[in-house]
């Protein structure tokens, strides 16, 4: 009798903010003082937070915040758990002049590895917002954590180099970067003896094909390459034909298995593509926006875990869970929350043509022809 096929689960979601109101209610709090246009403390979002749905008993543990979602990877058990850490985890107080600064302390670090993350991607706007004194003791706090890394490095090399995560049906490659179009400042990006994030400067043809180089040059035979990309606008459906034709090209290539596309702030459209899924945009996972007026017709309250597993002829299964943020934690939405998702997605995807059918528990499952 021979052995059942190989697979892969992997967890991957959106944005993951834990610096300011969030970074508050941790155990460790950093100095809540803002350098925000209309907002002074951090401490004004726990409010906002608290305002909309009630007290937040701070301090939380460290499992508070992630709330239902930890059963969740518990039940999953996903032999990759991938996040975009947009959050600079530091004590500096060498800020950018930016408008919105993230960051936690590094005490509160086991907040990360309390959900068991294996790999936090970096390739974004966030994560150099106190300077590169707060990059570096970023990496340092993660490296000492036992967290890999993807995406900003102390050089363009490191920066550029893919986190690795053993599974037993193989490795798991994850490269990252991030796009102007997301924010990321060109000043950002990692040079030779220069700390960064590994910085795409657009989508070209070429640049696809320097990332394909990239991928083939550390690929093994089995291996599962992922590219995480801060990519586009923070609200809004539309996904332009640049993102689709680049990401494209990337699986085309035949060494690039799934696009982790985020920076929007709610998850937009899904595609497969020759049996290798595109998520455009995850939307955001942990925030402190909680109360925060405008977009409502978004519903960035609501999140989603993307689980997608593949085999060896590519994606087999893509199972999205959805959650909804409460008193800065991620707990279970009800049905008409799922309902709801499940007819935007749909609605969203059907270009792609994908669409998305309720299944048990009001999680989501993708179809593709």
């Amino acid at each position: 009798m021979s052995p059942p096929p190989r697979t892969t689960t992997m967890f991957l979601c959106g944005d993951v903010m834990t610096g300011r109101g969030v970074d508050q209610v941790l155990p460790h709090p950093s100095d809540p003082e803002l350098h925000e246009r209309y907002v002074g403390s951090a401490l004004d979002y726990v409010e906002l937070a608290e305002e909309a749905n009630g007290k937040v008993p701070a301090p939380v543990s460290f499992a508070y915040v992630w709330g239902d979602p930890l059963d969740e990877l518990d039940r999953a058990a996903p032999d990759a758990r991938i996040i975009n850490l947009e959050t600079s985890i530091t004590t500096s107080d060498s800020w950018e002049p930016k408008g919105i600064n993230y960051r936690m302390h590094p005490e509160d670090v086991a907040c990360l590895t309390e959900a068991r993350i294996d790999c936090c991607v970096l390739g974004n706007n966030h994560v150099l917002d106190w300077g590169v004194r707060g990059l570096e003791e970023t990496l340092a706090t993660l490296d000492g954590a036992g967290l890999r890394r993807a995406g900003a490095g102390l050089d363009r090399d490191e920066a550029w180099t893919p986190a690795v995560l053993p599974t037993p049906a193989g490795r798991i490659l994850v490269l990252a970067c991030g796009t102007p179009d997301s924010g990321v400042p060109r000043a950002w990006a990692a040079a030779d003896g220069k700390p960064g994030v590994a910085f795409l400067p657009d989508l070209s043809r070429s640049a696809a094909d320097e990332l394909v180089a990239r991928a083939r040059h550390e690929r093994r035979d089995g291996d599962i390459v992922v590219l995480s990309v801060h990519w586009g606008s923070n609200w809004g459906y539309a996904v332009p034909r640049s993102h689709r034709d680049f990401a494209h090209r990337l699986l085309d290539s035949g060494v690039v298995d799934v696009i982790h596309g985020h920076s929007s702030h709610h998850p937009r459209g899904i595609e497969v593509y020759e049996r290798r899924p595109v998520l455009y945009g995850c939307g955001d996972f942990l925030s402190d926006y909680e109360g925060i007026a405008g977009y409502e017709q978004y519903r960035g309250d609501l999140a989603l875990m993307y689980f997608p597993t593949l085999g060896e002829q590519g994606l087999t299964r893509l199972r999205l869970v959805p959650m909804r943020l409460r008193r800065l934690r991620l707990e279970r939405v009800s049905s008409a929350e799922a309902s709801w998702l499940q007819g935007t997605l749909n609605r969203e995807s059907a270009t792609f043509g994908t669409s998305v059918v309720m299944g048990k528990d009001d999680a989501l499952e993708i179809q593709w022809a």
